[in-house]
């Protein structure tokens, strides 16, 4: 089971200022923060997602295949949030809908992050 899942930045300040944003939109708030990262939760027993500097010292990259789900309850909700990632400076990657073919409810968007990560929001919900 994920724990938490943390992204490389570098520039602590403002993958900080973005993710403050986007996922209070969530209901998200910090949970741990250091020199170096800052996570946030929607509560200290659930899953979490964090940014940090590479503890080696060396530049960030973007894991090339690496993802971070986000799940939310509703299309809308869906929307909201990769409109939002976008207003942020986020980068589009696919905008929000049914993935997966006839009969399925997967609905999704997807944005990479202001250090180019790869995230997506998605609800099963049928509407």
């Amino acid at each position: 089971m994920i724990g938490y899942v943390t992204l490389g930045t570098n520039d602590l300040e403002r993958a900080a200022a973005f993710y403050d944003e986007l996922l209070g939109e969530l209901g998200a708030k910090r949970m741990m923060e250091g020199d170096r990262f800052v996570a946030w939760s929607n509560h200290p027993e659930r899953p979490g997602l964090g940014v940090i500097k590479p503890y080696d010292g060396q530049p960030a990259t973007v894991g090339n295949g690496t993802m971070v789900a986000l799940v939310v309850d509703s299309r809308d909700l869906v929307d909201r949030i990769h409109a939002h990632a976008l207003a942020l400076g986020g980068k589009d990657e696919g905008a929000p809908g049914i993935r997966g073919g006839e009969g399925s409810t997967f609905y999704a968007g997807y944005f990479r992050d202001l250090d180019g990560n790869k995230l997506n929001v998605f609800t099963m919900a049928a509407e």
